[in-house]
């Protein structure tokens, strides 16, 4: 139960951190479109964006409800229910599942999902913590699929050969 109520809390924490900052970026990035962070490296801009990542499926927000909401649902009860026991995979699914319905509050809400930060040295999409929160997620668990991975193989290799029939005697001693 108390496992339960901590990923919970955490979950509701990461949410509200993201939105806390989408909404200071509403309030102080839309008037004025954008402002430098580390100058001609990253800046702070102010754009909405209606589709998923790289603004791919623009316009269907119903779609995008529905299936984010699915998919977090399903996070959520194996976050609670079946309790990853590694560290690393509960960090990650519990930031996939902060960072989803994070942006998921900004579609049901507004219809689109607040964005705030510009890389300048690279052409790459605006996004936001949220954003950050999935893919250091996604990374998470896919390091530790490495990682099991890799402690597999070192408990296969010291494992010493299957037992081999004894060795034949000539029967002298």
């Amino acid at each position: 139960m108390i496992s339960a109520l901590i990923t919970i809390v955490a979950a509701a924490l990461l949410v509200a951190i993201d939105q806390g900052i989408k909404l200071w970026a509403t309030v102080n990035l839309a008037p004025v479109g954008s402002m430098p962070l580390i100058p001609g490296v990253v800046e702070l801009r102010y754009y909405l964006n209606n589709g998923a990542a790289f603004s791919i499926l623009q316009g269907k927000q119903t779609f995008l409800i529905l299936f984010t909401g699915a998919a977090l649902l399903v996070v959520a009860w194996y976050l609670i229910f079946k309790k990853p026991v590694k560290k690393l995979e509960y960090i990650g699914w519990l930031f996939v599942l902060g960072g989803g319905i994070g942006n998921l509050v900004d579609r049901v809400m507004n219809g689109e999902v607040v964005d705030y930060i510009n890389l300048l040295f690279m052409d790459f999409a605006v996004f936001n913590f949220a954003d950050i929160l999935v893919c250091t997620g996604i990374g998470l668990l896919l390091l530790s699929l490495l990682l099991e991975e890799v402690v597999a193989r070192r408990k296969k290799e010291e494992l010493p050969p299957a037992a081999e029939a004894p060795e034949q005697s000539d029967g002298a001693v």
